[in-house]
């Protein structure tokens, strides 16, 4: 059966002919303009579901960044807290070799006992020192100070915890240094080493083997512990390279889902518009009759 073309069915079909044209036009024209591929979800649904995808692991990329960053400026605090303690504990390892000396008088080793006691509370500062407002070795405790002030001091942290930053989906380094470990609690604790120590010169005793064997053992434990965070900098260094570097391919994988090259969106655009040219200049042609031509 065949189907009667009039002049309005033909006035109907170019009319959707040219704005089919002219939306394709539109729509080329503004990614011309902006440069974007999706400007709107139903405009390729599977690369917006992408382009999400992509974005939400930028962000978390982006925060695991800012994870090391902020993993670094604490262990670089609790390093320089360390280095410090070396060099207290050295100085206390050389005045007490120099007590051992027995041509040393009495008045000397007094001397030696007020300066090991001056270098206990400096060690005790040390020992407290804090990194935006937080303590860099009570662990996870808001305590005011990772140590009390008692003779000795005793560790007011919470034993075993951990200040820890995420690197990575699957990786956590922890950011803050085992006060209780390094510098110990209470009775055994290098302070409670130091003092024993000055109050054996300040009563002239002589020093004991234990003393000196105890002070050695507390000098290594701040070795070990400024070992420890040198060795977690170095991981926080590598994962902040491998973090640089997934952030750099995940925008290039981003730009590439969400961008159009500019070439070929100015060539599609071009074709388009000589398109909308043609059907203009044939619709033209076909719809040339008018009312007119009827009423004659």
């Amino acid at each position: 059966m065949l189907n009667r073309v009039t002049n309005l069915t033909m006035s109907a079909n170019a009319q959707r002919t040219l704005q089919t044209q002219q939306s394709r036009l539109s729509e080329l024209q503004e990614k011309a303009t902006t440069l974007n591929k999706i400007s709107r979800p139903s405009d390729d649904p599977a690369a917006t579901a992408k382009s999400l995808e992509t974005r939400a692991l930028l962000a978390a990329t982006a925060q695991y960044g800012r994870n090391i960053d902020d993993g670094n400026t604490w262990l670089t605090a609790a390093d320089s807290a360390l280095e410090q303690a070396t060099n207290v504990m050295h100085r206390i390892k050389d005045l007490t070799v120099l007590a051992g000396n027995g041509s040393l008088n009495k008045s000397g080793k007094e001397a030696i006992a007020l300066e090991l006691e001056a270098l206990n509370k400096d060690l005790l500062s040390i020992a407290n020192s804090k990194h935006l407002g937080r303590n860099i070795f009570a662990g996870s405790s808001d305590t005011a100070a990772a140590f009390n002030s008692a003779s000795p001091p005793v560790f007011n942290g919470v034993s075993g915890s951990a200040v820890e930053r995420r690197i990575s989906a699957t990786q956590t380094v922890r950011v803050d240094a085992a006060g209780e470990a390094i510098f110990g609690s209470g009775s055994g604790s290098v302070f409670d080493t130091v003092k024993s120590i000055a109050d054996s010169l300040k009563g002239g005793t002589a020093l004991i083997q234990s003393q000196l064997g105890a002070l050695e053992t507390s000098f290594q434990n701040v070795v070990n512990g400024r070992a420890e965070i040198g060795t977690r900098q170095a991981q926080l260094e590598r994962a902040g390279n491998v973090n640089t570097e997934l952030e750099a391919t995940l925008d290039a994988q981003r730009t590439g889902i969400e961008k159009a090259d500019l070439g070929s969106v100015i060539m599609e655009l071009k074709l388009q518009e000589t398109n909308y040219q043609v059907a203009l200049a044939a619709t033209a042609r076909v719809l040339q009759p008018t009312l007119m031509d009827f009423l004659r």
